[in-house]
């Protein structure tokens, strides 16, 4: 008997529960179909939350959505701000694992309703998603600006995580984990990026717009068709944008380098090239690899493997342009820098490079003028130093002045021409420079 009533009991107390974890959930659904919450709303849908997190023993769809309504928690809580909210309202509501838990609420919640055939909150949900990404992105961004790169990593890996579609969330996060030097959390990003065998390829669709005459993106060349046909915009272009697994594998091998893992950082590039053959952009992180390891004669070998491959690809030629300059091989440099440009001659970044590298060691000149002193030998010594940096500027000045005249809104040439014009006390061409708007 004494078996009997405690089995009773027990079923009395899932009766009871149940009626609890019932009456929660019609309390939440209630409140969530609301437009707007008021302050106590939000207060009565927290503490429903909360009760349903103690209870035990649901139903998977009570589960499903007992953890849908609370990971929507930080939206409606947002809400209730009634203004756009800033950085700092952000900050508070949006931690990176408030939005892991928002996007493991909403997802379960789409995946239970895919698979019972029921959509409920399916459509509710990938509109919120679509309508509040572009705020996490922008809140990621303003801590980049910020220099809190890791925080930022960490939010766009979130992000990532509401909308596993979107990749280049978690490629914008393994960069800004390199930033923040933290490696351990930048390879976890690149191996996921490995793992879903990323590339990020693709094309750019750009546009002028007419009124402000600033060239503007569009997500498609339908879209940009619709605009241009409107009369809103014109001088369509298109732009390659280069595979990235070369870079996502060139960051996991230095990183296996800097950690001494040299053998592991070898098979990772074998893996990919084995994954993605006639990738030239693995080419070159395998190139990239060996000049870490500073085995010079396996990274000569690729490079050479990599042209032969493709002699007249203007972005491969660049890459070389850069994997030399980080090699200290300026000459090298120099020489594929150019050979881009006779593939394409409006190749703005390989102008701009080759302008830099004909003032490299500039640096060093002006530090040793600067410690002159005013000896006929030091003096002497200071007019051939100025003499080889006008020279410098000479050789430079064509590569910047065509870089200028390629992209003519760009701050960073103007700043720098001004300069050369200076140092080579050209003034009028400074004063038409600094005239131009």
């Amino acid at each position: 008997m004494k078996i009997k009533y405690a089995l009773l009991a027990t079923s009395m107390f899932f009766s009871v529960a149940s009626f609890a974890q019932k009456d929660e959930l019609k309390t939440l659904k209630k409140l969530y179909a609301k437009d707007q919450l008021s302050t106590s709303e939000i207060s009565e849908y927290k503490s429903a939350v909360n009760k349903l997190s103690g209870m035990s023993g649901m139903a998977e769809a009570d589960q499903v959505y007992a953890n849908f309504y609370k990971s929507m928690t930080p939206l409606l809580e947002l809400m209730t701000v009634g203004t756009a909210p800033n950085a700092q309202t952000l900050a508070k509501v949006f931690t990176p694992a408030k939005i892991n838990e928002m996007a493991s609420g909403l997802n379960a919640a789409l995946d239970f309703e895919k698979k019972s055939g029921k959509k409920l909150y399916t459509d509710d949900i990938n509109e919120t998603i679509s309508e509040y990404k572009p705020v996490l992105i922008n809140y990621a961004i303003t801590l980049n600006q910020a220099s809190k790169f890791k925080e930022a990593a960490q939010v766009f890996e979130a992000i990532y995580n509401l909308d596993k579609k979107d990749e280049g969330n978690l490629y914008n996060a393994s960069i800004l984990a390199l930033q923040a030097q933290d490696f351990d959390l930048a390879l976890k990003y690149l191996y996921e990026l490995k793992n879903i065998n990323y590339s990020g390829e693709g094309t750019m669709y750009y546009a002028v717009n007419k009124a402000s005459g600033n060239e503007e993106t569009f997500n498609s060349d339908a879209d940009r068709k619709a605009s241009i046909k409107l009369g809103v915009h014109e001088k369509p272009r298109d732009e390659k944008v280069p595979s990235k697994r070369g870079e996502i594998y060139k960051n996991i091998a230095s990183i296996l380098v800097h950690q001494g893992k040299v053998d592991e950082a070898k098979k990772a590039i074998t893996e990919a090239k084995a994954a993605n053959p006639g990738d030239t952009s693995l080419m070159l992180a395998e190139a990239n690899l060996y000049l870490d390891a500073k085995d010079f004669t396996n990274y000569k070998r690729v490079i050479t493997e990599v042209l032969e491959k493709d002699p007249n690809d203007a972005d491969l030629l660049f890459n070389l342009g850069v994997i030399s300059t980080n090699s200290g091989d300026v000459e090298d440099a120099k020489k594929y820098y150019k050979r881009a440009i006779e593939v394409n001659p409006n190749y703005f970044n390989a102008y701009n490079n080759l302008g830099a590298l004909m003032l490299h060691g500039e640096d060093k000149m002006v530090k040793e003028m600067n410690s002159l002193g005013t000896t006929p030998k030091d003096n002497k010594r200071f007019d051939e130093l100025k003499a080889k940096r006008n020279k410098m500027y000479v050789d430079a000045l064509p590569y910047f002045e065509k870089a200028l005249q390629i992209e003519p809104k760009e701050p960073n040439i103007k700043a720098v021409l001004l300069n050369a014009y200076q140092v080579l006390e050209m003034d009028a061409k400074y004063k038409a420079l600094k005239a131009q708007k």
